[in-house]
C-alpha cells in the first residue's frame, strides 16, 4: 500500500469531503495490514497514527481510525530480510515510544487499548496468517524496543494524568507491572520518581483490589532490579509511610484471606527496607510504635483496641508474619531515638519468653518445627537488641534465663530438634543451635564490659557452668557438627576472656580445669588449621582466653608452665603464620615476667633440633625482610645512621606533627613484632641463649641495640621537625642535640664493627673445619691404599710360588732376629711354628683334646648332627652314634 499517498491525504486541510477520503484511506490501511505490521512500514503508520490522534480533539471520528490502528501494535512485527531488526531498530523504538507520549489524549477507550497493546508486547501471539516473503520478528524485540524508547518513563508520567480514573488506572498499572520485569525499564521508572508516585496512592478507592496488588508488585520490581537506595529515598516520606501505615494496619485487621495475608507480608517487606533510612520518618507518623504493638502483642498482654481479638494462625504466612516482625525490630535498634519505644513494648520481655525449654502438653498456636525457627530468630534478635536496653535485660533477669537455658542446652534431656531453618543449620536432632545462639547472646552481653552484667553472670556460676559445656562438646560432637562446635568453644572462650580479664578472683576460679581446656585446644592437630571449618577463629579465642584468664593469676600459670603450655606456644610460633606469631609475642613477653618461664623456653627444641632463641631471631630477619630494611648479604648494617629504616619509612617524608600525635618512628614499634622479640629475648638475658649460628649472632647484635636505635631514630625525626619548621635551637640545646644523634650513629658503627669481627671469626672456623675434614679425608685414602697394597700381596703369596717362599723366609729371618742370641740357661724352648704347614699368615691357637673318647665323637662314615658341627680331631672318617636326644628338640629320625 502507498502509505506516503495516504500521510499526504491527512495532512491535507481545506475541502468538504476530504475527512471521509481521510477515514477511507486509513480504514484501507487497517485492513492492508492485518496480518502484522511491517519494521519497514512501522514509521509511516505510526506517523498515519499519529496524524489520526492529532484530529480527534476537532473531528472525533477519527478516535475508531487510531483505535484499529493500535490494535494492530499489537500484532507481531514482520521483517523481510534478517537484518531488517537492526536495520529499522531507530525507527522501531521511536515508534513504540509513541505509544507513551499518546497517553495524554482523554480518551478512555485509546488509553486503554495502548496498555492493552503494550502487555501484548509479552504475551507474543503467530501471525494469523503467513504473508509469503516475510516472517515474524523475534518475540524480545518489542521489549528490547520499549526500553530503548523509555516507554516506561512515559508511563509512570502518565499516572499523573488518571487520579480520579480508577480503569485506566489499573490499566497503566498492568501495563507498568509487566515493564517492570526488565532492569532497564526500572531504572528509567525510578528516573521519573515511579516509586513514591505508586506508593503514595496506595489507598485509592479500588473495589476490585487490584491497585494494591499492581503497585507492591511493581514496587518489589523496582526495588529488586534498581537502585535500591534511590527507590528507599523515594519512599522516605511522611506521605508514602503514612500510605504504608494505612494500608498494613488495614491487613492486620480486616485482611483475612489467604491472598490478604501475603500481600500484608509483601508490605512488611518493603517497609522494612525503608526501616533501614535513619532519615525515613518512622517515628514521627507513628509507624514504629504500631509495628512493635504488632510484633509483641502475642507475648505481651495489651489493651490496645488495635491488636484486640487478634491472634495467629499457625498458617504459613502468619509464621513468616512473626519472622518479619522480629527482623524489622533488629533494624529499629540502630535508631538510638526508638529505644524508648522499645522500652515502651516490651521487647526484651516479649523475646525472652522463647528462651526457655520446650514445654511438654502444653497447646500453643505454633508446631513444633515453627516454634523452634521462632525460639531460634527470638534468641538471635536480642543478641542484637538486648546490648542497647541494658536496663531492660538486667530487670526481666536475662542472665538467669540465658544460663538456665544453656543448662538444659547441656543437659542429656532428649529433644529432638528439627534443624530446618538458617538459624537452625547443623542443629537437627541436638541442641547445637540453641547453644550457638544462646552463647551469641551472652557473649555480646559480656563484650560490653558493663560491671553489673559481668558480675550478675560469675554470681550465678557463669564461669564454671561454661568450662563444663566446653569439656561436653568435646565429647558429645562428630563430623558433621564440626563447625557449629567450634564456633560454640569459641564463643566460650572468648566470654570467658572477657569475664575474666582484668578480675584475679576470677581468674582463680577459672583455675586448672580452664588451663585444661586451653591446652586441649593448643594440642590441635596443625593441619586442621587450614580446613576452613574454624580452628584458626577458636586459636585466636585460645590465645585470647591465655592473655585474660591466665596471665597475672600465679597459680595457673605455674600449672601452664607444668602442662609444657610454653612449649604449646613456641611450637606454634614454629608454625611460622603471621597471624598468630604477634599474639604469641605478645602472651610470651608478659609471661617471661614469671620466673620460672625462662627455663621452660630454654628446654624447647622444635624440628632439626632448633631452640626457642633461634627462632625468634629467624622471625626478626624474616620480619625485616618484609618491612624491606636494608641488610647485606651476612646480615650485617648497610646504613649506621638508620639501621633499623623500613622501606615505608624511607618513602614517607617526615612532616611535622602535633605532640599528641605519634610519629613514624613511634608507629612502627606497634606495627610490627620487632620490638616484642626484643622483649623476650631481653628477658631470656642476651648473653646465654643456646644453639645459635653465627649468622643468628650476628642479627643479635642488632636485636640487643634495637632500643637504642629506636631512639636515636626518634631523635632525629625531632631534628629534622625542628629544621622543617626553620626553628633554630638555642647554642646548649644544639650541641646536645648533634650528641645525642652523633652517639647514635656511632653505636650503629660499633655493632657493624662487631658483626664484621664475628663475619670475619666465622670465616676463619669454616676454614679450619674445612681443612680438618680434608685432614681426615686423607687419612681415610692413605689407609685404604694400604689396606689394598696388603690385599695385593696376600694374592701374590696365594698366585706365586716363588712370593710365597720369600714370604716365608722373611717370616723366618723376622722370627729369628727376634730372638735372644744367646739362650739362658735352664731355658725351656717352645716352638712357635706348626711343621709341615704352609701359610705365611699368623696361625690362630690350636688345641688338642686327648682325653675325649673316639666313641662320643663318631666313627667312620659317620652321618649326623654332631658330625656336621665338629672337625675330626685324630685321621679318619667319624663313626655313627645314635642322636642324641635333647631337652624341648622333636625327635629326628636316624638313618640306617
Amino acid at each position: 500500500m502507498d502509505l506516503n499517498r495516504v500521510i499526504k491525504l491527512l495532512e491535507e486541510t481545506g475541502k468538504d469531503d476530504l475527512e471521509e477520503k481521510q477515514l477511507i484511506s486509513v480504514k484501507k490501511m487497517v485492513q492492508c495490514y492485518q496480518n502484522g505490521l511491517p519494521l519497514r512500514d512501522l514509521a509511516q503508520i505510526f506517523k498515519i497514527l499519529n496524524l489520526c490522534t492529532g484530529k480527534i480533539k476537532k473531528q472525533p471520528h477519527f478516535l475508531e481510525p487510531a483505535y484499529n490502528i493500535l490494535k494492530l501494535c499489537g500484532l507481531p512485527f514482520l521483517k523481510k530480510k534478517v537484518s531488517d531488526e537492526i536495520t529499522y531498530a531507530e525507527d522501531t523504538a521511536n515508534s513504540i515510544a509513541l505509544l507513551g507520549d499518546l497517553m495524554i489524549i482523554p480518551s478512555s477507550e485509546l488509553r486503554i487499548q495502548i496498555c492493552k497493546c503494550i502487555i501484548d508486547f509479552y504475551h507474543a501471539e503467530p501471525p494469523k496468517k503467513h504473508i509469503t516473503g516475510y516472517q515474524q520478528a523475534s518475540s524480545s524485540y518489542k521489549i528490547k524496543m520499549a526500553e530503548v524508547g523509555g516507554l516506561a518513563k512515559t508511563m509512570v508520567q502518565s499516572l499523573a494524568l488518571l487520579e480520579n480514573q480508577l480503569v485506566e488506572k489499573l490499566w497503566v498499572l498492568k501495563a507498568l507491572q509487566h515493564l517492570s520485569a526488565s532492569e532497564v525499564n526500572c531504572t528509567l521508572m525510578v528516573k521519573a520518581q515511579a516509586a513514591s508516585g505508586i506508593c503514595a496512592h496506595l489507598n485509592d478507592p479500588d473495589p476490585s483490589g487490584q491497585l494494591l496488588f499492581r503497585s507492591s508488585e511493581i514496587l518489589w520490581n523496582l526495588l529488586e532490579k534498581s537502585s535500591k537506595e534511590e527507590i528507599i529515598q523515594q519512599l522516605s516520606n511522611l506521605e508514602c509511610l503514612l500510605a504504608l501505615k494505612k494500608v498494613l494496619k488495614n491487613l492486620f485487621t480486616r485482611g483475612l484471606s489467604h491472598y490478604d495475608r501475603q500481600l500484608r507480608n509483601d508490605i512488611l517487606v518493603i517497609t522494612t527496607i525503608i526501616s533501614q533510612n535513619p532519615g525515613a520518618p518512622m517515628i514521627e507518623c507513628g509507624f514504629t510504635r504500631d509495628l512493635i504493638l504488632f510484633a509483641t502483642f502475642n507475648e505481651v498482654k495489651s489493651q490496645n483496641p488495635l491488636v484486640k481479638g487478634l491472634k495467629f494462625s499457625n498458617s504459613y504466612e502468619d509464621f513468616e508474619l512473626k519472622k518479619l516482625l522480629f527482623n524489622i525490630i533488629v533494624t529499629f535498634y540502630k535508631d538510638l531515638s526508638t529505644i524508648q519505644l522499645l522500652i515502651d513494648g516490651k521487647v526484651i520481655l516479649a523475646l525472652f519468653t522463647y528462651v526457655k525449654k520446650p514445654e511438654k502438653h502444653k497447646i500453643v498456636e505454633w508446631s513444633a518445627a515453627q516454634y523452634e525457627e521462632l525460639q531460634l530468630h527470638a534468641i538471635a534478635t536480642l543478641s542484637s537488641v538486648a546490648p542497647f536496653l541494658i536496663d531492660e535485660y538486667m530487670l526481666y533477669q536475662g542472665n538467669a534465663h540465658v544460663l538456665a537455658f544453656l543448662e538444659w542446652c547441656d543437659s542429656e534431656d532428649s529433644f529432638f530438634s528439627h534443624g530446618n531453618s538458617f538459624h537452625g543449620t547443623g542443629g537437627r536432632g541436638n541442641k547445637f543451635a540453641q547453644m550457638r545462639y544462646s552463647l551469641r547472646l551472652l557473649r555480646a552481653m559480656v563484650y560490653l564490659e558493663h560491671e553489673t552484667i559481668n558480675k550478675d553472670l560469675c554470681e550465678k556460676r557463669a564461669i564454671q557452668q561454661l568450662i563444663g559445656i566446653f569439656k561436653n562438646t568435646i565429647s558429645k560432637y562428630n563430623d558433621k557438627e564440626e563447625a557449629i562446635v567450634l564456633e560454640i568453644q569459641s564463643d566460650i572462650l572468648l566470654i570467658l576472656s572477657g569475664l575474666c580479664e582484668h578480675h584475679i578472683p576470677r581468674k582463680e576460679i577459672f583455675g586448672t580445669e580452664g588451663v585444661d581446656i586451653i591446652l586441649h585446644v593448643m594440642k590441635t592437630d596443625p593441619k586442621k588449621l587450614q580446613s576452613g571449618l574454624g580452628y584458626n577463629v577458636l586459636l585466636f579465642s585460645t590465645l585470647d582466653s591465655i592473655w585474660c584468664c591466665i596471665l597475672g593469676c600465679y597459680p595457673s600459670e605455674d600449672y601452664f608452665l607444668e602442662k609444657e603450655g610454653i612449649f604449646l606456644l613456641l611450637d606454634l610460633m614454629a608454625l611460622n603464620q603471621k597471624k598468630f606469631c604477634n599474639l604469641i609475642l605478645g602472651i610470651m613477653v608478659e609471661f617471661c615476667d614469671n620466673p620460672k618461664t625462662a627455663a621452660h623456653v630454654n628446654a624447647w627444641r622444635g624440628k632439626k633440633d632448633q631452640t626457642a632463641a633461634s627462632l625468634l631471631i629467624k622471625l626478626w630477619r624474616k620480619e625485616e625482610k618484609e618491612l624491606g630494611v636494608k641488610r647485606d648479604k651476612h646480615g650485617k648494617i648497610v646504613d649506621t645512621k638508620k639501621p633499623l629504616f623500613t622501606s615505608f619509612q624511607e618513602e614517607q617524608k617526615i612532616t611535622p606533627l602535633p605532640a599528641n600525635c605519634p610519629t613514624i618512628a613511634v608507629m612502627d614499634v606497634a606495627e610490627n613484632i620487632r620490638a616484642k622479640i626484643y622483649a623476650v629475648l631481653g628477658k631470656l638475658d642476651f648473653e646465654n641463649l643456646p644453639g645459635l649460628s653465627a649468622e643468628d649472632f650476628v642479627t643479635l647484635c642488632i636485636i640487643h641495640r634495637y632500643l637504642d636505635f629506636k631512639i636515636g631514630e626518634i631523635w632525629n625525626e625531632i631534628y629534622e621537625e625542628i629544621k622543617l619548621e626553620n626553628l633554630r635551637p638555642v647554642t646548649t640545646d644544639k650541641k646536645i642535640l648533634e650528641s645525642i644523634i652523633t652517639a647514635s650513629e656511632n653505636i650503629g658503627k660499633m655493632v657493624a664493627s662487631l658483626q664484621s669481627e664475628m663475619i670475619e671469626s666465622q670465616a676463619r672456623q669454616d676454614v679450619q673445619n674445612e681443612q680438618k675434614v680434608y685432614t681426615k679425608v686423607q687419612a681415610t685414602h692413605k689407609q685404604r691404599e694400604l689396606a689394598n697394597k696388603s690385599w695385593e700381596n696376600f694374592l701374590a703369596r696365594t698366585s706365586n710360588v716363588k712370593t710365597l717362599k720369600k714370604a716365608k723366609r722373611l717370616q723366618e729371618k723376622g722370627i729369628e732376629s727376634s730372638r735372644y742370641s744367646e739362650r739362658p740357661p735352664n731355658a725351656i724352648f717352645h716352638r712357635t711354628d706348626i711343621e709341615g704347614l704352609n701359610t705365611t699368615v699368623p696361625s690362630g691357637g690350636v688345641v688338642t683334646v686327648e682325653s675325649t673318647p673316639a666313641r662320643l665323637v663318631g666313627g667312620p662314615l659317620a652321618d649326623t648332627d654332631i658330625a656336621l658341627k665338629k672337625l675330626p680331631i685324630r685321621g679318619g672318617a667319624l663313626q655313627r652314634v645314635k642322636a642324641v636326644k635333647t631337652v624341648n628338640e622333636p625327635e629326628k629320625s636316624v638313618p640306617t
